[in-house]
């Protein structure tokens, strides 16, 4: 906003003899408006509603020779204002007409010059003020004219673009006014809040008041030109898209008539999507379908809000892959071929997956048509923890069909519509992951891998894996309806491979449709020969090596690096750290000029890599009381975990750590009782009830839960109450009840390479997992003793009884 500068300039007493004579004050009925102020030398009509105010006004028309004070409320709603409601700035007015309607008065009012308000007299019947006269400021003429030439100009302007005044303020400027009344008369009709005014009413410099008169005028020409613009903008948008939809009409209308003729031609705007629905394979229900949604999108045209849904919809359907099949050639030499290749170990899962391939391969034999292997029966699901190369395996089955191989994560959806799709009513909406898999495979019988089947969620929006009960029925899935695409297509060609880590979190009837293959951790034999085999070739040529640029890697160092640095069921960690060591290779390559590097030495691996990170859990370690090794199975493999327990002075009570789920402080308890009950046989002589007993699992920050540590937790116990050493090398899994019973456990393969990792000598498991010993890798039995027993006694007959 302008600057407001000398509102009441201060006058020098010797400047002008004139000045210093002391004005002479006057009274005056008053007037109050509201939302308007008055200027000197405007003319304007007034309307008076409230009583005071016209009796103001009737007063001042009939006695005071039709002169009245003017001003203006400094807050429009105050209905009886006094003297502090009010700008003591006025203007001393003529009434020229009064004319009186229903219940108000409406008055031409003129304004004669400036005054200063000093004291309200009376307010009832009319107001009455006390008022002196403001004086004129001598001043430049230069600077007065050129700031009202100034003025003039932007006025020229103003009316150029079309700016609207007052007819009486029009007429009293086109016959000439001084620079004053010029001021007065803009100032009046700028468009500016009440405070803005009434401080250019209360500026007495002529100069000042005409430079800001001009600033508010400028901005109202800015405003003003800125929506002419944007109006301009606006009608020449509105013009094109008229003359854009009369063209589209016409255009319409002719195709139409040409149509109906016979003589339309495919080169309209949607002729290609007719011509693509014509020549695609698609069933004649689909075609029939999708001509009827072309024929309704070219009645409604391009501009309508629906076309763009609808012609995304039909190039959806138009691309998916209509009637192309890979042609599956199965040979079992091949496939057997392929696996070896590309996966090393896991001779059980190779060989199920051969006979699987063995049934496709009869069924396409048999069937009519020849090489056409129907219905996939069976849904195969790898279960087993993360590195173990499940997704890898599929993408290798893929290969050995000849078929496309693609691959859609799980984890973490929540949504139904991410695998039915999105009804076509939302905005945005799209098919669900399966339809969009075959869309991107551009064939209709892929391998298609669902990965991470295990973590699905649910929420308020369905859950997806109830959804995939449908997608994955071989009785169901012939009819699958997207919710997008909104008519049925025939899955049972698909070859399903779903994959993850936990088969507990998948609910039971999806579980129930699928062929379950169970994917162990490798041993570190099977680490040593898929990293010399695959993983240093592969890093090799991701990190721009060769073999010269290596010594050849001795066994014993690749073996040392997979003890030393990798500790995982899977080989990923494996294959970053031969990744990071490959990449220290490179650099001292390229900075030493070298041209080889020898990693055989533990010194280089320990610059490269670091300090080691892990050891075996034994090394060092001495037999202790009170401390017996248990065996664990966790969704990515298995684990070796240690039971410790204190004996102390007490009241019997009995203290549980280590974050021990509720099944597990179960098995605790069911120890102590049973130890209880065969104290004496056990040659156990303490009171129960003066000591207190506290077992505790280390790595307290991890959960831990299941039965399966019964065993062992009965041997710390027994170790810490006897004051006999357990060896450390001796491990054992299984449920413990309190009558000495050791019943059968799950994951035993998972637990028995787990303890042939850490070094274990000897393992106690149930008698009646003697079966899954099948399972357990040879080079694990090998190098581990496994003793089955049926009761508690068993084991304590061989460690304590002496």
């Amino acid at each position: 906003m302008p600057d407001k500068k000398n509102k009441y300039p201060v006058v020098d007493q010797n400047q002008d003899s004139n000045l210093s004579v002391q004005p002479v004050r006057k009274i005056l009925p008053l007037i109050p408006l509201r939302n308007i102020v008055l200027f000197p030398s405007v003319e304007t009509s007034l309307f008076f509603g409230r009583k005071e105010s016209m009796n103001s006004l009737l007063h001042a028309y009939d006695n005071t020779n039709k002169m009245v004070i003017v001003t203006t409320q400094q807050n429009s709603k105050t209905e009886k204002p006094q003297m502090g409601d009010l700008y003591t700035v006025g203007v001393l007015a003529k009434i020229e007409h009064i004319l009186q309607t229903d219940g108000s008065l409406h008055a031409i009012v003129k304004g004669v010059s400036r005054v200063n308000i000093t004291n309200m007299i009376q307010t009832d019947p009319y107001i009455m003020v006390e008022y002196v006269d403001l004086p004129v400021v001598n001043e430049s003429v230069t600077e007065i004219q050129q700031s009202a030439e100034a003025l003039l100009s932007q006025l020229k302007k103003a009316f150029a673009m079309g700016r609207q005044f007052d007819l009486p303020a029009m007429m009293q400027l086109s016959s000439g006014v001084s620079s004053s009344d010029l001021a007065d008369q803009v100032c009046f009709s700028v468009e500016a809040k009440i405070p803005e005014k009434q401080e250019l009413l209360e500026t007495l410099l002529v100069s000042q008041r005409l430079k800001e008169a001009t600033e508010y005028l400028v901005q109202e020409m800015k405003v003003a030109e800125l929506e002419r613009s944007i109006e301009e903008k606006t009608q020449e948008k509105f013009n094109t898209g008229i003359k854009r939809n009369v063209l589209e009409e016409r255009k319409r209308q002719i195709e139409k008539e040409l149509k109906r003729l016979g003589q339309s031609s495919s080169n309209g705007e949607f002729g290609d999507l007719g011509t693509k629905i014509k020549k695609s394979a698609m069933p004649k229900e689909i075609k029939k379908k999708m001509q009827k949604e072309l024929e309704r999108l070219e009645e409604m045209g391009a501009m309508a809000p629906e076309s763009s849904y609808i012609r995304t919809y039909l190039e959806t359907v138009v691309d998916l892959p209509w009637g192309k099949y890979s042609k599956s050639n199965i040979s079992l030499a091949k496939a057997a071929k392929i696996l070896d290749e590309e996966h090393y170990g896991i001779k059980d899962v190779k060989e199920r997956i051969l006979e699987y391939l063995a049934v496709l391969n009869l069924k396409g034999q048999n069937s009519k048509t020849k090489g056409d292997i129907g219905p996939i029966s069976n849904i195969l699901c790898f279960i087993g923890p993360p590195g173990v190369g499940k997704t890898s395996l599929g993408k290798s089955i893929a290969k050995a069909l000849g078929r496309e191989f693609i691959r859609a994560s799980l984890g973490g959806i929540r949504d139904e519509a991410e695998i039915r799709g999105h009804r076509r009513t939302y905005v945005g909406a799209m098919p669900g992951r399966i339809i969009k898999g075959l869309k991107d495979a551009k064939s209709l019988n892929p391998v298609f891998m669902l990965d991470e089947i295990d973590k699905i969620g649910a929420d308020y929006r369905g859950d997806p894996s109830a959804a995939l009960l449908e997608t994955l029925d071989p009785e169901q899935n012939k009819d699958f309806t997207d919710h997008y695409l909104d008519f049925p297509m025939d899955l049972t060609k698909v070859f399903f491979i779903l994959t993850g880590n936990d088969i507990s979190t998948i609910p039971g009837p999806l579980r129930d449709r699928l062929e379950i293959i169970n994917f162990s951790g490798y041993t570190l034999d099977e680490k040593f020969h898929i990293a010399k085999k695959y993983l240093i070739k592969k890093e090799l040529a991701a990190n721009g090596l060769s073999m010269n640029n290596i010594a050849e890697i001795k066994d014993e160092t690749l073996k040392y690096i997979i003890e030393s640095y990798t500790l995982e069921a899977g080989v990923r960690s494996l294959e970053r750290v031969i990744a990071s060591l490959f990449r220290k290779v490179a650099k001292r390559i390229v900075v030493n000029h070298v041209d080889s590097v020898d990693l055989n030495n533990p010194v280089t691996i320990k610059k490269f890599l670091g300090p080691e990170k892990f050891t075996s859990p034994l090394k060092g370690k001495k037999d202790e009381i009170g401390v017996s090794t248990g065996l664990a199975w966790t969704s990515v493999g298995g684990d070796i975990l240690f039971i410790e327990v204190n004996i102390m002075p007490g009241r019997g009570q009995l203290i549980l750590t280590g974050k021990l789920g509720s099944v597990m402080k179960e098995s605790c308890q069911a120890a102590v009782s049973y130890i209880r009950s065969q104290a004496k046989s056990f040659g156990i002589n303490k009171d129960f009830h003066k000591i207190d007993i506290h077992i505790h699992v280390p790595e307290g920050a991890t959960p831990k839960d299941g039965p399966s540590a019964g065993g062992a937790i009965t041997t710390a116990l027994i170790s810490a109450l006897k004051e006999i050493a357990m060896p450390r090398d001796i491990g054992m899994t299984g449920e413990i009840t309190i009558r000495g019973n050791i019943l059968e456990i799950g994951g035993l393969k998972e637990k028995t390479i787990a303890a042939h990792r850490a070094g274990l000598k000897t393992i106690f498991i149930p008698k009646d997992n003697i079966k899954s010993l099948v399972d357990v890798p040879k080079e694990v039995k090998k190098d581990i003793k496994f003793i089955p027993v049926e009761h508690y006694n068993e084991i304590y007959k061989k460690i304590f009884a002496i």
